[in-house]
């Protein structure tokens, strides 16, 4: 009777070992196939996305015709389901979405630009509720012709609606953003805050090329007349002392830093010598005030890969900056394509520098998340 039992015990430990043996073998079989990879996450900080209100009151209110047929032609610009399929295209790509041109102020008096900033930032945050897996963020756009009221929305997007962040022109409505009376917007968004500010080129087609002309003609006020307008911004920002004053001042420069980072040797040389041209004014002592090398001023500003998907531009940008100050972005939906084109592009310029892991990874999310104070996870 015992034997039996003990037999019995002995065939029973044997099937368990036979089990665990099968077991580890069918784990060895699945460990061999190959592992699809998980592709990690690239988010995209400066794209444009204009809520269907906000269009509504463009449509409305804009005095230019030709910003308002641009704008109303693409539909993945204001169609979010139609962005949303755009995106299916690049299941890691995430976008921090900004309001597209124009402005608030762009669009009327404070009567018109205070509700508009409204309407904007209130249906940037409705594409983040609905698709957060798709969009993570916004940023937040303010009607710039009444300080006040931009105050007052600055902090009603960021602490009730969630945003990330703050969107302004190059200069608002003509006027430079070093004027005193715009101080109290990049005091509150790096002091108060301690958000990033997305800067972008405002120049339209009444700015004419030459002086005995009316308009600018070939959209040059576009292609070249954007990147002069966000490197006159950075210089004004630099000699006003601004970044003295609110050294946590973080800026993002759409276009990678315009003009600078190409321009960065013929501007370190001829400022070198600021005031030896100008008779009329002393800038003798600007230089003289500066607490760091005039240049390491320009280093200060962050840069987005919004190039056209050109590698050596990207370069370029990427040796001025350096590699913590230069975040992925797409500018989708303004590519010949209707929004495909950047992003393909965008990526494609950046595996073309065969960067290490470590600075991909700086430039695909942890820059942009670490100036917004989000983690992974939101």
């Amino acid at each position: 009777m015992q034997f039996g039992i003990i037999l019995r015990e002995r065939a029973a430990a044997v099937n368990r070992g036979w089990k665990k043996l099968l077991q580890t073998r069918n784990i060895c079989r699945v460990n061999t196939e190959p592992a699809m990879p998980e592709i990690a996450p690239k988010i995209d900080a400066y794209n444009h996305y204009i809520p269907p209100a906000y269009l509504d009151l463009l449509q409305q209110h804009s005095k230019d015709t030709g910003i308002v047929k641009r704008m109303s032609s693409i539909r993945v610009l204001w169609d979010i389901e139609a962005r949303i399929e755009l995106l299916n295209q690049w299941p890691e790509v995430k976008q921090v979405l900004t309001l597209g041109l124009p402005h608030p102020e762009g669009l009327g008096s404070p009567a018109v630009s205070v509700p508009a900033a409204h309407a904007c930032n209130d249906g940037l945050a409705e594409a983040c509720r609905k698709w957060p897996d798709r969009f993570p963020a916004f940023i937040a756009s303010l009607p710039m012709n009444d300080i006040p009221s931009a105050l007052e929305e600055m902090d009603r997007a960021i602490i009730q609606l969630g945003a990330r962040g703050i969107q302004i022109g190059t200069n608002i409505l003509g006027r430079p953003l070093d004027d005193p009376e715009f101080f109290p917007v990049f005091e509150r968004i790096a002091r108060h805050h301690r958000l990033p500010l997305w800067m972008h080129p405002v120049r339209q087609q009444n700015f004419a090329d030459y002086r005995t002309e009316q308009k600018s003609m070939y959209e040059i006020w576009q292609v070249l007349g954007w990147p002069y307008e966000t490197s006159a911004a950075m210089a004004r920002i630099v000699f006003s002392g601004l970044f003295d004053r609110l050294p946590d001042l973080r800026i993002i420069t759409h276009h990678c830093g315009g003009m600078i980072p190409y321009f960065s040797g013929r501007a370190e040389t001829l400022w070198a010598q600021l005031g030896s041209r100008t008779a009329d004014q002393d800038y003798g002592q600007i230089l003289k005030r500066m607490t760091k090398p005039m240049m390491e001023y320009f280093r200060m500003f962050y840069g987005d890969t919004v190039l056209g998907g050109s590698a050596p531009a990207l370069r370029c940008g990427l040796d001025f900056f350096g590699p913590d100050h230069v975040v992925f972005a797409s500018d989708c939906p303004f590519d010949p394509e209707g929004g495909a084109m950047f992003i393909r592009e965008g990526i494609r310029s950046i595996a073309d520098l065969r960067l290490s892991a470590d600075v991909e990874t700086k430039i695909y999310r942890t820059n942009i998340m670490s100036l917004m104070r989000m983690t992974q996870n939101g």
